[in-house]
């Protein structure tokens, strides 16, 4: 039920930044709506710790801008290599183990992979993904386990 009292509070906070309407019957209408969202996720059942995992907390606050940056500086690695004359492409394709124990986590780190630009998660079976780099420097990266240590930590564990 707290899962369920949380989304209803996050969406009538999204509703009413994204609005900019503060009359008592557009919150009023803001208020029906967040609830009537959550009665209709209940019911097809996604409001769950999966789908809406408080137990982050704080720490995916945290893991966002570094996230944000790995983003912009795998962006420019990218850009730079399409834009060289010589195209110092080297694709691979590797295997990485994660150390996240949830589902949920291994989740994350997946998508955390695929959403820099240059990489991408292929397969994910028991914590052993696949990874595709375009470039050595991308597959370095991923190798140095930084990111995979930050998802951990996102996690609760050291």
């Amino acid at each position: 039920m707290i899962h369920a009292i949380s989304l209803a509070a996050i969406l009538f906070g999204i509703w009413l930044l994204l609005s900019g309407h503060y009359t008592p019957l557009l919150l009023g209408i803001g208020g029906l709506s967040a609830i009537l969202a959550v009665v209709v996720a209940f019911r097809m059942d996604v409001v769950d710790h999966e789908g809406h995992p408080l137990r982050l907390g704080l720490r995916i606050l945290a893991y966002w801008p570094w996230l944000a940056w790995q983003i912009v500086r795998a962006n420019l690695d990218v850009s730079r290599t399409i834009l060289s004359p010589s195209l110092p492409i080297s694709p691979e394709a590797f295997p990485f183990r994660s150390g996240q124990q949830t589902e949920l986590a291994q989740v994350i780190f997946a998508n955390s992979i695929t959403l820099t630009p240059g990489t991408v998660t292929v397969a994910e079976e028991n914590g052993e993904l696949v990874v595709h780099a375009l470039t050595r420097q991308g597959a370095d990266d991923i190798r140095s386990g930084a990111m995979d240590r930050k998802v951990t930590a996102l996690e609760g564990r050291p």
